[in-house]
């Protein structure tokens, strides 16, 4: 079993209180999907630093969050990926990578 890293692109904040707690708990029942799976549940990103040791809003790679799933295979984390909520954002996307534990 191998952890892998699900970069998220797409999303933001909905303009209500209503929108946030509906998209809230779509990422709160894929998650319960998961069950075990999540390693980590990971966090949106907030900022990024450049050359020269800028900071600003966001980021060239455009990654708007994270999260850490174990699998069997990157074919199988993959699969667990597919019931991300951020594919119903338009243009949402989800990008897998196995991790290589070096340390």
């Amino acid at each position: 079993m191998s952890n892998y890293l699900l970069a998220y692109r797409g999303g933001g904040t909905p303009p209500t209180e209503e929108e946030r707690e509906a998209v809230m708990a779509a990422w709160m029942e894929w998650f319960g999907s998961l069950g075990e799976a999540v390693v980590d549940g990971g966090n949106p990103f907030a900022a990024s630093v450049g050359a020269g040791g800028s900071v600003s809003e966001g980021g060239a790679s455009a990654l708007t969050g994270y999260s850490v799933i174990a699998a069997d295979s990157l074919d199988a984390a993959g699969e667990l990926a597919k019931g991300c909520p951020i594919l119903d954002d338009d243009g949402g996307t989800v990008e897998v990578y196995e991790t290589i534990r070096v340390m």
